[in-house]
């Protein structure tokens, strides 16, 4: 098993990249909304327990699914 699928951006697959940006993207609203506009959205901490999900479901695929054969391209 190849555990640099979890951290190694190349092997990324689009769930988990799409989780890693949206929990950086989050926590940096978070820092404005907290020191600039002194609020925060009721339920919006669950957005990290759901990239946290994505991740956790992408890294699954990532680490036990099967490569197709076609359809697909790499970029290297």
């Amino acid at each position: 098993m190849d555990f640099s699928k979890l951290y190694r951006p190349s092997a990324l697959n689009s769930y988990q990249f799409i989780a890693l940006t949206g929990l950086i993207m989050s926590g940096g609203a978070h820092l404005i909304l907290r020191y600039f506009v002194h609020r925060m959205p009721e339920g919006f901490t669950w957005l990290y327990l759901c990239w946290a999900g994505l991740y956790v479901v992408g890294s699954l695929l990532n680490l036990f699914g099967k490569p197709s054969d076609g359809g697909h391209h790499h970029h290297h």
